[in-house]
């Protein structure tokens, strides 16, 4: 049986207080449990709340822009989540004040972890916060930092049971026990922790803490959905910041998507670059030419080696090579 009990009684944390110490005496713990904090309490306690609004911390909190629509700002923090407003939160707070997120949430929870458990049961800890997703309304609790829980549950290698081998399969174990948390405290309830028991198999051994929420952290490289549809078309046309689009894709595909796009320009690859040869000049017509293939190669994540062709027309031959994010 899975349970999943609130903390109630925690009382107001303000920063530098012990906040491990208000657990333990708070939490009924036991061997096993999975102890969920909300990042709220944490920035608290590590002194993390804020004069101003959001706007006025946005900027320091952001490592760059994801999509902006209207007021809504959706960033990639430092932490390399992708939250809207950075996590930056406005309630649960004295009017006039902000709760920024925790500089480190795994440190955070590694930290509470080793201060319950030196003279206390062996707990996972996880740090959760709010946030949406990309594909549906609504939002739910997912874990920014974690200690001694296992966050994925690789699946890769096992066989269903039909045989087929499953190759892609990692239940986000540290979500979904947060998502449960969440369940229990309410956004309402005044309860900013929850004890999960019942997923012992999932708690490491007492002294091994993981490696962390950060294992949940999509890489830039591999990320298919870094800039919104609209961030991206401007991101292309400017050339000046290729963060969002992921890792640059390979030649053949840069090949088979220039003469798509393109389809006035001959290209081919040569060695390592792929080289594109525009028509002859016709009204200008060069040079609209040479900028679609810029940018479409610049979405793929491929940039061009100025001064790579010497002659007369230096300009009709470009040549590119991949660069990363």
């Amino acid at each position: 049986m899975i349970t999943c009990s609130p903390v109630r009684d925690l009382g107001e944390v303000a920063p530098g207080d012990d906040l491990a110490a208000s657990l333990r005496s708070a939490a009924d713990l036991r061997d096993g449990d999975i102890l969920v904090v909300t990042s709220k309490v944490v920035s608290k306690a590590e002194g993390r709340v804020a004069p101003g609004d959001r706007t006025d911390h946005l900027d320091a909190e952001t490592h760059r822009v994801v999509a902006q629509r209207g007021p809504t700002s959706i960033v990639r923090t430092p932490h390399g989540l992708v939250m809207a407003a950075a996590g930056i939160d406005a309630s649960n707070t004295a009017p006039g004040t902000v709760v920024l997120l925790p500089l480190d949430p795994d440190a955070s929870a590694r930290s509470l972890r080793r201060s319950i458990g030196a003279d206390g049961p062996n707990v996972g800890v996880l740090v959760s916060d709010t946030a949406g997703r990309a594909w549906r309304n609504g939002q739910t609790d997912i874990a920014i930092g974690a200690a001694g829980v296992t966050v994925l549950d690789d699946h890769a290698g096992l066989v269903d049971g039909y045989g087929n081998e499953l190759s892609v399969t990692a239940p986000a174990v540290a979500d979904e026990v947060t998502g449960l948390a969440e369940l229990a405290t309410g956004k309402l309830g005044h309860s900013p922790a929850a004890v999960v028991r019942g997923l012992e198999q999932f708690v490491l051994r007492r002294g091994e803490h993981g490696p962390g929420a950060a294992a949940l952290v999509r890489e830039e490289a591999g990320d298919m959905f870094g800039l919104g549809s609209r961030e991206a078309v401007v991101h292309a046309l400017l050339r000046e910041d290729g963060r969002g689009f992921g890792g640059p894709c390979g030649a053949g595909e840069v090949v088979a998507t220039v003469r798509r796009v393109v389809p006035t320009v001959e290209v081919e690859t040569q060695g390592e670059r792929v080289v594109v040869r525009l028509p002859a000049p016709d009204d200008g017509a060069r040079w609209g030419t040479r900028e679609r293939v810029e940018t479409l190669t610049f979405a793929l994540g491929w940039r061009r080696v100025r001064g790579a062709s010497p002659g007369p027309e230096p300009d009709a031959v470009l040549s590119f090579v991949p660069a990363g994010p």
